[in-house]
């Protein structure tokens, strides 16, 4: 067990020397395409503070981008990690597999909404699993053409670039990208509202001029899978009005169109929910899932109806790492945290303490435009004063003073003008309190 104090502390100037050091060493060695949110360098983690190689400590709203989602370095993960470590680290499942991986595939065939039997399948990343999830579409089908949607993030692949909507930072200059991959009106409620009150509301009505689109330009004979996040990530954390997912997923039932959801950062107990799109009642054909799987080890998997799951041929599926041993110990770890703390239940608290605090603060502060999500995936919209104009020098600004007063928090939005709060599951109300705090205090002093 971790005796990192859980308290937000600073020794130094951010950065420290000791991180300062790290940033020229990093800047001679690591390739310029990979950037940094903070300018520190971790030193130990665990529950909701982060302690840099400085003695520095961090109160943590990212969870590495909703990966350690039960907090870092959990009891449970550790243990499990540690003696699996000790039996072997790896085999290659293709090769000579072990009991792990079929135990990891069991709970997630349990766990997910999705309807009747099911298989699954172990990959290393988010996008490893959808282009995973989209081939097993295909070959279901027989057909080629995906559909994702406007503010959507599906991943850094080829494949996966052509589902992201948004040009920079993540697919400019990295084209040409994967054909027959087409995009769709995603369902904004705070944007739609400049369009009218009931585009905002009617998820029914979204959907339908969603589905317009496709029918007029792709067509459903022609369509292998629409693919979407119930809550968008990177996109915003983007909540469709009631009503959007079930319209398109009874559509794609009704014209033979494979309905996958991206849960790579909605899923395991984010949302105070098990998976997100159980908060609509939805069951997907196939569930794409990554980030808080393993509390950090890096695993993901594609679970999905076992007749369409069944549908590549044997050894169309796998991968040298996918499943690796270890990042299967910290997978059952981890379920296993989640379902006996009672994390499900723990991200509703957290989004009960975090609306009514951001709330009052969007009360009395017209440039929060937004506040929306749901578990702990929870986000503010910020906009110019008096408007509904994006401001993103605002939220930059906002994200360098929360990070130099020990606040980890992250940005995202198609605009480039959204906080967004994944704090792990494991924070305190007092530390969560206390970052709320903080952000507030620097949003009042860039008045």
């Amino acid at each position: 067990m971790s005796t990192l104090e859980q308290s937000r502390y600073l020794a130094t100037a951010i950065p420290g020397p000791r991180s300062a050091a790290l940033i020229d060493r990093k800047g001679a060695a690591v390739a310029r395409g990979i950037g940094n949110t903070m300018p520190v360098y971790a030193a130990r983690a665990a529950g909701g503070i982060v302690e840099d190689v400085d003695g520095n400590r961090f109160i943590d709203l990212g969870s590495g981008i909703a990966v350690t989602t039960i907090g870092n370095a959990s009891p449970r993960v550790v243990a499990a990690v540690s003696a699996q470590a000790a039996e072997f680290t790896h085999t290659c499942f293709m090769v000579t597999p072990y009991e792990q991986y079929v135990a990891v595939c069991e709970h997630l065939n349990r766990l997910t909404p999705v309807a009747g039997e099911k298989r699954s399948a172990l990959f290393n990343s988010g996008s490893e699993a959808v282009e995973n999830a989209v081939k097993i579409a295909r070959a279901y089908t027989r057909k080629q053409a995906v559909v994702s949607f406007d503010h959507a993030y599906h991943g850094r692949t080829n494949l996966t670039m052509a589902l992201t909507a948004k040009s920079m930072p993540y697919k400019h200059g990295f084209g040409p990208f994967a054909s027959e991959i087409y995009r769709a009106p995603m369902s904004y409620p705070f944007r739609d509202a400049e369009f009218g009150k009931e585009l905002a509301t009617d998820g029914e009505l979204a959907a339908r001029r969603a589905l317009s689109i496709i029918d007029k330009q792709v067509g459903a004979d022609n369509l292998a899978a629409v693919i979407i996040e119930p809550i968008q990530g990177e996109g915003g954390f983007i909540v469709p009005a009631e009503g959007f997912l079930p319209t398109l997923l009874q559509w794609c039932r009704d014209n033979g169109v494979v309905f996958i959801a991206d849960e790579v950062q909605t899923g395991f107990a984010r949302t105070g929910a098990m998976f997100a799109c159980e908060h609509e009642g939805i069951d997907p054909d196939l569930i794409v899932t990554a980030k808080g799987i393993a509390d950090g080890l890096p695993l993901s998997a594609v679970t999905g109806r076992a007749e369409i799951m069944d549908s590549p041929h044997v050894g169309g599926l796998g991968g040298t790492y996918g499943g690796n041993p270890l990042a299967c110990a910290a997978a059952l770890a981890t379920i296993d945290t989640i379902e006996s703390d009672g994390l499900v239940e723990r991200a509703r608290e957290i989004e009960t303490l975090m609306k009514d605090r951001l709330g009052r603060l969007q009360a009395d502060d017209d440039r929060i435009g937004d506040v929306r999500g749901r578990g702990a995936m929870i986000a503010v919209e910020l906009v110019k004063s008096g408007t509904v104009e994006p401001d993103a020098d605002l939220t930059k600004a906002l994200l360098a003073g929360a990070h130099a007063a020990g606040v980890i928090v992250l940005s995202c939005g198609t605009y480039g003008n959204v906080l967004r709060f994944l704090p792990p599951l494991a924070i305190s109300d007092e530390l969560l309190e206390e970052g709320l705090d903080v952000l507030a205090s620097v949003l009042a002093d860039l008045r």
